[in-house]
């Protein structure tokens, strides 16, 4: 992949976070942080922000960048789980995919397959048996702190994995599971959960869910871990241990910090959430090269092709 493809799939990313329609100062701020994240030598991406900010950069311009077939999928791809890492899109969103699909010159069945599979993954129920699925099949509920902590350190090893594979779809599963696992925990503890309230614990950690989804897909691209062009299962295991950083980290300081604020009756305020999650998080990234060999386990295991299925029951 070329740096000019990389420069169209970026922009389409970005002018699907701000598709919307609210463009608040919040959510500039928080594209802008993730730009400057990302630092790579041959893609200004501060600059690609202010392009799509003062309207710049268009869909049809960056999708005339993309010449192949696999490529216009993939940017359709991201651009729906940009429009779908915080909840199901709205009208805006819609729309703006509808263009870009369009601009892509995609079918109808090329655009639907992506959309349903967000979509899914996006409203995948919290409760630990999901509907149709065997009481059997469902994890066991948390008791101990021990089993807690296991739990908190398995779906971090499992959101390592999932950046860990070249398919777009991985990448849409990563927040989901992280809104099951906070939901778990607060149910260990005696609190009924709902997104609404999960979403604000996370912005009140400093953990915005089109951010992250936004500095998963620029890691990968930057890194070229996407579909066939990475290279395959083999290449993105041998370049993982960036991204594994990332998405194992992340998990990892949510679950910690969540723990401590169901136990403590929720009274943590703020300040002290973020203050807590930026303090975990440095352990985390700490802890990653010591749960690689388990990660890069979990990665070959993991069958995309039933990701759905693997978040509602995980």
């Amino acid at each position: 992949m070329q740096n000019p493809e990389k420069t169209s799939l970026l922009t389409i990313a970005l002018l699907a976070a701000f598709a919307d329609g609210t463009q608040g100062e919040a959510e500039r701020a928080e594209v802008r942080r993730v730009a400057e994240s990302l630092a790579s030598p041959d893609l200004n991406l501060p600059a690609l922000v202010q392009d799509v900010l003062l309207q710049r950069a268009s869909t049809a311009s960056a999708a005339a960048g993309l010449t192949s077939a696999a490529l216009r999928q993939l940017a359709y791809e991201l651009a729906v789980g940009v429009c779908d890492a915080d909840g199901l899109r709205n009208d805006q969103e819609t729309r703006f995919l509808t263009e870009l699909g369009q601009a892509l010159g995609l079918s109808g069945p090329q655009m639907a397959e992506p959309t349903l599979t967000a979509d899914a993954l996006a409203t995948a129920p919290l409760d630990e048996v999901a509907a149709g699925t065997s009481p059997a099949a469902a994890p066991a509920a948390p008791r101990s702190d021990a089993e807690l902590d296991r739990m908190v350190l398995n779906y971090a090893i499992m959101n390592g994995a999932l950046e860990l594979l070249p398919q777009s779809m991985a990448s849409m599963a990563i927040i989901p599971l992280q809104m099951k696992m906070v939901y778990r925990i607060g149910k260990a503890h005696g609190y009924e959960l709902d997104r609404g309230h999960i979403k604000d614990l996370l912005a009140a950690m400093g953990v915005g869910l089109t951010g992250q989804y936004l500095e998963d897909v620029g890691r990968k691209l930057i890194g070229g871990l996407f579909g066939k062009v990475a290279g395959g299962m083999a290449g993105a295991l041998a370049r993982g241990a960036t991204g594994a950083a990332f998405s194992f980290a992340t998990t990892y300081a949510l679950g910690q910090v969540a723990r401590r604020y169901y136990a403590g009756g929720r009274t943590m305020n703020t300040q002290m959430l973020k203050d807590a999650y930026t303090s975990v998080l440095g352990q985390a990234r700490g802890l990653q090269a010591q749960y690689m060999p388990q990660i890069e386990q979990q990665a070959r295991k993991v069958d995309v092709a039933q990701i759905v299925q693997m978040v509602r029951t995980s």
